[in-house]
């Protein structure tokens, strides 16, 4: 007891609250679950009796008793890219409002992703959400051979792993889009910006490109690599792939896998080289980003339908199966001022 005569609230317990609200102990602990089967008269007097003395359900003992811990892992990499925050917030805030709660865990490198996996593993988790670059077939291999989580999601990409569950826009679709504005717009000279190879969690943006442009003029368009989804170092690799050419020589638009390379592209073509887009040289990306609509950049680019993405997510967690899972989007392409006709 405190000196006033009231309970500290670190020792308020169930009993406690079903005695104040004039309710069973059964009552009191499924007023605090997602899915409540009482009363709205019931629970709201749970509620307001819980507020008056300051009690909190203990979750991790809640859990226990149930097969579900309303836990999920976020594993993230690679903010250098805008996009990863935009996935980012809306994830926390659809997972959040579902009644999920999430364990953040920021992946530095392949190593560091390899760690986080096993350690989310420990943990009684529900699911575990990859958004990286970082997750090989062997880490991945790794965390399912010792998981103690009920599902592994690869979150806007593609894996070829038959044990994990992948949410992603249709890339092959989306850049079928992206290929025929180019073409309609009177485009001839592509140069492709590719991001980053990856193994397993994979993006088909440069593959569909190539074969597209292929097919319908017979030849493959020049491509250069970034090594990470990072606006600044898309400058260095863009300026260096441009600098010295001459009008004739150089390509009358970027294809940029996604936005941070487009940016990047736009800040050095402008800035650096001193051409105009698009009228010199023209940039499409990925993603619709924030900064894609500023008037500085104007991109052309294609949205993923994020908000769609992370329902379906959610259905994904409620649902037992662990099999056919899988499914693919399809986003918006957004036409501006970047990329026009010629």
């Amino acid at each position: 007891m405190t000196d006033d005569g009231t309970t500290p609230f670190a020792n308020i317990t169930a009993d406690d609250v079903a005695e104040e609200a004039g309710v069973s102990r059964w009552t009191v602990n499924r007023a605090f679950r997602k899915d409540a089967s009482i009363s709205a008269k019931s629970l709201e007097k749970v509620h307001a009796a819980a507020t008056r003395l300051g009690y909190v359900p203990d979750l991790r003992a809640a859990s226990l008793s149930s097969d579900r811990s309303n836990l999920v892992a976020l594993l993230i990499d690679d903010f250098a890219n805008p996009h990863k925050l935009v996935m980012m917030e809306r994830l926390t805030r659809i997972l959040r409002r579902e009644g999920f709660d999430i364990l953040l865990i920021n992946t530095l490198n392949r190593e560091d992703a390899s760690r986080a996996l096993l350690n989310a593993s420990q943990r009684r988790v529900d699911a575990v959400i990859l958004i990286g670059l970082q997750f090989d077939d062997e880490v991945l291999e790794t965390a399912l051979h010792a998981r103690r989580f009920r599902k592994l999601i690869i979150f806007a990409r593609t894996s070829r792993n038959p044990n994990t569950i992948s949410i992603a826009v249709d890339d092959v679709d989306a850049m079928k889009k992206i290929a025929d504005y180019v073409r309609e717009q009177g485009y001839r000279r592509p140069m492709f910006v590719a991001g980053p190879s990856t193994s397993s969690a994979h993006l088909l943006r440069k593959e569909t490109f190539m074969d597209y442009w292929g097919q319908h003029f017979g030849y493959q368009p020049e491509t250069i690599e970034v090594t990470a989804y990072d606006p600044a170092l898309a400058s260095r690799v863009v300026e260096v792939a441009l600098s010295g050419r001459e009008p004739t020589s150089r390509p009358d638009i970027l294809v940029c896998e996604n936005d941070a390379l487009a940016i990047g592209a736009i800040d050095v073509i402008r800035h650096k080289l001193g051409l105009r887009i698009p009228e010199d040289i023209a940039i499409t990306g990925f993603d619709d980003v924030p900064q894609a609509d500023n008037p500085n950049y104007s991109l052309t680019t294609y949205r993923q339908p994020l908000t769609e993405m992370v329902e379906y997510l959610v259905k994904v967690l409620a649902n037992p199966d662990r099999t056919d899972l899988d499914r693919l989007f399809a986003g918006t392409l957004i036409q501006r001022g970047s990329a026009k006709a010629r």
